[in-house]
């Protein structure tokens, strides 16, 4: 019982210091990983407390739903790889005063709560009789969830890319500096003989590019 005490108190108090420093960093790709953290370590306080189900649930659901969603901001954001400085907090004291509600709120519930008494037995398939139950009737719904998520994802990984059917989709922009009026920070546009931006081969840019010519004659 010592040894699992003392696991328990080292997972709580990596749940507590990655969930406050969610909202003290000032990347969302670094508040997402911490937010992962604290939820990991949630995840392995339930296999403590023999919740296998709940404990396996919240690693796949949770944590690895803030995989993604870093992933996505590494890809999507103009703040290159969201790893510039920025503010991650507003409205500090409703966020406080909401938090500190919160948190008595579910104290409350948890120490005035009649929690049931009586434990499952050693020998019932407990985790098993679950997914029959909530999944028994629903697989196919569950499935057919899965696949149109993953369409999703995949469709908005096309649409968004760089490349598209007249040229670069970052033509012409400017990415945000490091600081205000600061030079460009990630990848820079590609300049070619003449000094203008890289050429984008499209029927839209080669007739913009016979059009002038034209009225330059």
């Amino acid at each position: 019982m010592i040894h699992t005490d003392l696991l328990f108190y080292a997972l709580s108090t990596i749940a507590i210091v990655s969930g406050w420093r969610v909202f003290r960093t000032d990347s969302m790709v670094r508040a997402s990983f911490l937010l992962m953290s604290s939820f990991i370590a949630v995840g392995l306080i339930m296999l403590l407390l023999a919740a296998p189900y709940i404990g396996i649930a919240t690693v796949f659901m949770m944590a690895v739903e803030m995989m993604v969603m870093a992933l996505f901001m590494v890809m999507f954001m103009m703040n290159p790889a969201g790893l510039n400085p920025m503010q991650m907090v507003h409205q500090h004291r409703l966020s406080i005063i909401a938090g500190i509600v919160a948190f008595a709120a579910l104290a409350l519930a948890i120490l005035f709560s009649d929690l049931p008494q009586d434990p499952v037995a050693p020998g019932k398939p407990g985790v098993a009789d679950l997914g029959f139950e909530l999944l028994g009737n629903s697989m196919l719904i569950f499935e057919t969830a899965g696949v149109t998520l993953l369409a999703t994802m995949v469709g908005t990984v096309v649409l968004s890319s760089r490349s598209g059917r007249f040229g670069g989709a970052d033509e012409g922009s400017r990415p945000p500096g490091l600081e205000p009026g600061g030079e460009p920070a990630g990848r820079k546009p590609e300049e070619k003989a003449g000094g203008d931006m890289h050429q984008c081969h499209g029927p839209g840019r080669q007739h913009s590019e016979k059009q002038q010519d034209g009225d330059e004659q």
